[in-house]
């Protein structure tokens, strides 16, 4: 199913089934991050970590050619108080940003065009990202005198290591879609006119896949960064082992032996 775009204040928070879709970016603004969106997008996140919301997936897409080509600079030149005016925003697009952790769901970003500024500290929040032969990241703050914000400084260091991290933000570098997926930024690369299906098709097999376990997957994936090889082992023997348990894990070691498809919906109804 081909998923389109209209208005960003409407279009901000839709739903395919069991996926989120998010766009957070404003069109008619060359796909600059657009406040109203991305506060709707959280409010909507909020859902999903209080059990509000029945979601099995996040989907971030681009509204226009861009996927999100940073904070709107005319906004930044026109306020009245610019310390003021960006402590909000970067405070409004923290909290989306700690949404999206809280919601707790494997998320999927189709990449097409720039990701710039707050649009590559997006992307790299997602656990799978595709792009395309027109994606072009680059961290864009300090080609505008700034610091980066949506947490660029954590995420990029931890995914193409500290010294490449250095390299591509000191310098405000451009990164190409080739080496943004052989950095490990992108996951897949696809022709352009496919990314946001191939990204929706994701997230509809992740939000048909076992919720619990891949809570736990990728919970363990965040922690293995900082933890010693032996706290690992013990978590994920506790992981294992507790989704052996549970109506999903059940289901799943079930249907293989059967030889026939897992019905994790109808699992976690029982």
């Amino acid at each position: 199913m081909t998923l389109t775009t209209t208005s960003p204040a409407d279009s901000a928070v839709t739903q395919d089934g069991d996926v989120l879709v998010l766009r957070i970016s404003d069109a008619s603004k060359g796909g600059a991050l657009d406040d109203a969106s991305l506060k709707s997008a959280t409010t909507a996140l909020r859902e999903i970590a209080r059990g509000e919301r029945e979601v099995g997936a996040v989907l971030l897409l681009g509204a226009g050619r861009n996927f999100c080509a940073g904070g709107n600079v005319r906004d930044f030149a026109s306020a009245e108080h610019r310390p003021t005016f960006i402590r909000a925003l970067a405070d409004t697009f923290h909290d989306f940003v700690t949404a999206l952790l809280d919601a707790d769901r494997p998320v999927v970003a189709g990449v097409r065009g720039w990701a710039a500024g707050a649009g590559l500290s997006i992307v790299l929040h997602a656990d799978i990202a595709i792009g395309g032969p027109s994606t072009n990241l680059r961290p864009a703050y300090t080609g505008i005198g700034l610091s980066p914000d949506g947490g660029m400084t954590w995420t990029l260091p931890r995914t193409v290591g500290a010294a490449r991290a250095r390299d591509i933000i000191l310098t405000d570098r451009v990164i190409t879609a080739d080496e943004g997926l052989a950095w490990g930024i992108l996951s897949r690369l696809v022709d352009d006119a496919e990314i946001d299906d191939t990204a929706a098709e994701i997230a509809r097999t992740l939000a048909a896949g076992p919720r619990a376990g891949l809570a736990a997957t990728r919970a363990l994936l965040s922690a293995s960064a900082t933890a010693t090889l032996r706290d690992q082992l013990a978590a994920e023997a506790h992981a294992i082992s507790t989704n052996s348990g549970s109506a999903e894990g059940v289901e799943g070691v079930d249907a293989f032996v059967g030889k026939r498809t897992p019905d994790f919906a109808a699992a976690r109804e029982r």
